[in-house]
């Protein structure tokens, strides 16, 4: 299977400024090629790479006031490598976190999912947080979190992701927040989704069922949202003046990076048994 992702940001940048992005295929994801770059006019930027524990891969460079342009593209071509999980990382996964507040949770969950543990859990917090939230885009706030998705029954990806984890861990299920590309995505933006830690694997879990979970591309991998945005910045003001997002599945005879015809079934959320156990390929 090969997947083709690009994204592309302009941002406003008011002064000098630290900028972080998240937006290019994780460490596990073999690509066969990838291409990003930092314009502003006839400057062009080389940031600092860093990997984290979970192999996100973030950018790092310092901006100059004006206006800087971001782009990236890749082909993804097979399937991702999964690393084991050790007993710490499972551990993180299994705490509160900013925006996953298991703890708050812990009644209701306890209350609704009682005697449920490993595969029938996970489809039935699957199924709760499908049936329970309406996806709304533009009505959620960046801060919103996991109890307040609850108490409004409205958000985006994110939303949706974020109460997934917080009912999982409050039933002891390890669970962490992905964000990705996700090719027949549509509105066509990055996505986020959950993932549980289950028999030693860690399936993904798209509440919202707008994506196709075997043809995601993980980007970056962590607690919540507050781990996994695609940009931060410290020391001025940033503008996000244009993005765009586009992700599909190639024919695997496919010569160039080209898009060629309709997506393939993989990419069809329609296609996607959303109760079976599915990992980030």
């Amino acid at each position: 299977m090969h997947r083709f992702v690009t994204a592309e940001l302009d941002l406003d940048l008011g002064a000098s400024i630290d900028l972080i992005f998240q937006i290019t295929a994780a460490q596990s994801m073999p690509l066969s090629s990838e291409q990003l770059t930092f314009t502003q006019g006839d400057r062009v930027y080389t940031p600092t790479e860093i990997v984290d524990q979970s192999g996100s891969r973030l950018h790092r460079l310092t901006g100059e006031a004006g206006r800087l342009e971001v782009r990236y593209e890749a082909v993804v071509e097979g399937r991702a490598t999964h690393a084991r999980t050790s007993d710490l990382e499972a551990i993180t996964y299994l705490r509160p976190s900013r925006y996953c507040q298991s703890d708050e949770v812990f009644q209701q969950a306890r209350r609704q999912f009682k005697g449920l543990q490993g595969h029938e859990l996970i489809a039935a917090v699957s199924e709760f947080v499908f049936t329970s939230t309406t996806y709304t885009p533009g009505l959620s706030q960046g801060t919103d979190s996991a109890v307040t998705t609850l108490m409004t029954g409205q958000g985006v990806c994110r939303d949706y992701a974020h109460v997934v984890i917080a009912l999982l861990r409050a039933m002891d299920m390890p669970a962490r927040y992905t964000a990705c590309f996700a090719p027949g995505l549509s509105p066509m933006d990055f996505h986020a989704v959950a993932e549980a830690y289950f028999d030693g694997a860690w399936y993904v879990i798209d509440a919202t069922r707008l994506s196709n979970r075997n043809s995601l591309v993980r980007m970056a991998t962590g607690r919540d949202a507050s781990d996994c945005a695609f940009l931060s910045y410290h020391g001025g003001f940033v503008g996000l003046e244009r993005m765009r997002v586009d992700a599909w599945v190639l024919p695997d005879d496919h010569e160039d990076a080209v898009r060629v015809g309709a997506p393939a079934d993989v990419a069809d959320p329609a296609a996607d048994d959303f109760f079976e156990l599915v990992q980030i390929a």
